[in-house]
């Protein structure tokens, strides 16, 4: 069996670090892995492959290997690789939600929390050297307590469930959306399909975007869902930009619509100087850094390792995603 791994990436903790694939050929002596340093040398080992591990794959990297059964992504969202042909082929594919999950639903509480103290003003006023405890306190929406507060968390994966657990353990009210409210409500004190969100966001203190990126959710904020937002509400995004409607949250920002957004995710990454985004004194801006963590490749090694055995014995493997409905 042939499993080749291809994880070149402009950011370095992206690539996989020397030890994970010296790891695996030592618990792993039967098989045989082929590394791939640049997507140059792709084609090459695709055509004998049985495992592809990688950050998305091309259709016609696909068509270049006739003999693939799986695709494991390092990522939690799967997007790029539902193109037609790899959905409706017999390959299996498998992310790392659950590598990721714990890590990003301690950032979606660290925005929370900073955003709930004004943290983000108490910073600006550090820079300044100004003592504003007064300017703290006369800005709207003032500094609040999380416990009691109403958290609606939209998309109930690994991520979304991680922040439902660390939410309630600090006393809020979960409301939860998910696509099947019939697969449970993961802790929440309800849970809703997609289609209720305009009447529920209303009460809403925070509001969390933890959903995949599919058709049914590219622009799930809107300017009239953030109309219906309180003023003193946030939005925190922990999953992709395209959720959210650049252009309406912009203005809604400016016009002090909404209490303000913590953004971790973009359409376009690196964000542009040119974003409007940058300007904006309530709006919490983190460079895609959610699952940045020393125990990343670790997680990730520990997951691909059962997997890889799972796949050998013909045992059902972990993260295994719906192709037809894209996570």
């Amino acid at each position: 069996m042939k499993i080749v791994i291809a994880l070149p990436h402009r950011f370095s903790l992206w690539q996989a670090p020397p030890w994970f694939i010296e790891r695996l050929k030592s618990q792993f002596p039967q098989l045989f892995f082929a590394e791939v340093k640049d997507y140059m040398g792709l084609p090459v080992q695709l055509k004998d492959a049985d495992v592809f591990v990688g950050w998305s794959l091309r259709p016609e990297q696909l068509s270049l290997a006739p003999k693939l059964l799986w695709i494991h992504s390092p990522a939690a969202a799967v997007h790029q690789l539902m193109f037609p042909a790899l959905v409706k082929s017999k390959i299996m594919v498998t992310n790392a939600s659950e590598v990721h999950g714990p890590v990003v639903a301690e950032h979606v509480m660290a925005l929370m929390l900073a955003m709930a103290r004004r943290l983000e003003m108490a910073f600006w006023f550090q820079q300044q050297k100004v003592w504003g405890q007064e300017k703290i306190w006369d800005q709207k929406p003032r500094p609040m307590e999380v416990a009691g507060s109403n958290l609606l968390v939209v998309g109930l994966g690994n991520i979304g469930r991680q922040v439902v657990q660390r939410a309630k353990s600090l006393g809020m009210q979960v409301i939860g959306i998910r696509e099947h409210p019939e697969n449970g409500n993961e802790g929440c004190e309800a849970v809703f399909a997609p289609t209720h969100v305009d009447t529920i966001i209303r009460d809403m203190d925070f509001v969390v975007l933890a959903a995949p990126l599919t058709e049914s959710t590219r622009g799930f904020i809107n300017a009239a869902r953030l109309a219906r937002m309180k003023p003193t509400a946030y939005l925190i995004n922990v999953s992709r930009g395209p959720l959210v409607e650049d252009a309406a949250l912009v203005t809604a920002l400016r016009g002090k619509k909404i209490g303000g957004a913590a953004l971790d995710v973009f359409e376009e990454e690196p964000l542009p100087p040119t974003s409007p985004y940058w300007t904006l004194d309530n709006c919490l801006i983190t460079p895609h850094i959610a699952a940045l963590t020393e125990k990343l490749w670790e997680r990730h090694y520990t997951l691909f390792a059962d997997n890889l055995l799972r796949f050998m014995s013909g045992k059902d493997l972990r993260g295994v995603v719906d192709k037809q409905r894209g996570y």
